[in-house]
């Protein structure tokens, strides 16, 4: 297995820049995840790795080894599109052996490795159907075998379950983990949906509109500790409020027009962080509290009234609108601060967090 290197890729479609000059460390053995919206250009960055596009500038490497002009057929590496691309007219059996032919590998080796692979992805009872008589996930399976039956170094995923319904894209994701843990091959996975890259990820990169990496890091460290508004906004649900830092030399604050002082952790001074400078501050759903009562123990309260509330089963939203009209969503925790009270439409309400909750961005 062999670390994948990009170095100043960049690439132009019709005379438009889709992918400017991006530099990516991806470790080998890993579950990598890009994160990003529609058209930021993370499947051409896939294309470009595979072999299906040809860079404008930049070098990729896997390992040691300049890949960036070898023709596909050449890297050790597969991809598994969106439609899963299986040929049709072939059976389970033959989609899966395909590339194994072509490599000109001994017919029982063939088949011993098919029927290896069919019972680790519980597929063998379908071998002798067509894609057409197989369910949505029966396909991905397949798709699945077929890129993993040749052993890449590399296997490029390109939103798989994308077609697939909610319940079972959920196993699938679990299933996928399982998976990339037996093979220690490196997966990279593409989506757009931010569910998917937190629950898979070992490491992920987030990209924005322009196709730059705006945050590189764990699932853990993107979604707590994000470091522009952007990553905040887009990976998860967060609150945002502007306003201008104060008293950063001795304990920080935030202040904000027309709701006043908020302190904030800030555990290293970075050099855009000055006194009187406009920031961003973040606060997940997650991290406040709601009550009818005011508390003392917190480092910030804030006063509003509950505009709507939407019952999610495992928690409650509330949506509450502050005295400055701006409106904070919060999701209801089962603490032992607060014993579970009986909060309704048009509340008066206090909302609670601590500093540390609060994640300064800069704007």
């Amino acid at each position: 297995m062999s670390h994948l290197k990009i170095l100043g890729l960049s690439k132009s479609i019709q005379g438009q820049l889709v992918l400017p000059k991006m530099d990516l460390l991806i470790p080998s053995g890993k579950f990598f995840a890009l994160l990003g919206p529609s058209g930021c250009g993370k499947t051409t960055l896939l294309r470009l790795i595979a072999g299906l596009e040809t860079a404008d500038e930049g070098k990729i490497y896997l390992g040691d080894d300049d890949i960036t002009r070898k023709p596909i057929n050449e890297r050790p590496i597969n991809i598994v599109f969106q439609n899963y691309a299986l040929f049709p007219h072939l059976n389970v059996f033959e989609n899966i052996a395909y590339s194994l032919r072509l490599k000109r590998i001994p017919k029982e080796v063939i088949i011993q490795k098919v029927f290896k692979i069919l019972e680790d992805f519980n597929i063998e009872s379908h071998v002798y159907k067509l894609p057409s008589q197989l369910s949505g996930g029966q396909q991905q399976r397949v798709a699945l075998a077929r890129a993993i039956v040749n052993e890449p170094d590399l296997l490029l995923l390109d939103e798989p379950l994308a077609a697939l319904d909610f319940k079972l894209r959920e196993k699938m994701l679990i299933e996928l983990i399982e998976w990339q843990d037996e093979l220690k091959t490196t997966f990279i996975y593409v989506t757009h949906d931010q569910f998917e890259a937190l629950t898979v990820a070992d490491k992920m990169a987030i990209m924005n509109h322009h196709g730059e990496i705006e945050q590189l890091g764990t699932p853990k460290e993107i979604y707590e500790f994000p470091h522009t508004s952007f990553v905040a906004r887009f990976v998860g649900t967060t609150n945002i409020f502007h306003g201008k830092l104060r008293e950063l030399d001795t304990e920080p604050e935030i202040e904000i027009p027309d709701l006043g002082h908020f302190k904030i952790y800030v555990p290293k001074t970075k050099s855009w962080m000055k006194e009187g400078y406009d920031v961003v501050m973040s606060i997940r759903p997650e991290k406040i509290f709601i009550s009818k009562k005011e508390a003392k123990n917190f480092s910030n309260q804030i006063k509003g009234v509950v505009h709507s509330i939407v019952y999610h089963g495992r928690s409650t939203q509330y949506n509450v609108v502050l005295e400055n009209e701006m409106k904070i969503q919060v999701f209801e925790q089962n603490e032992e601060h607060f014993p579970h009270e009986d909060i309704d439409y048009d509340d008066s309400v206090y909302l609670y967090w601590q500093k540390e909750n609060a994640v300064l961005l800069e704007k």
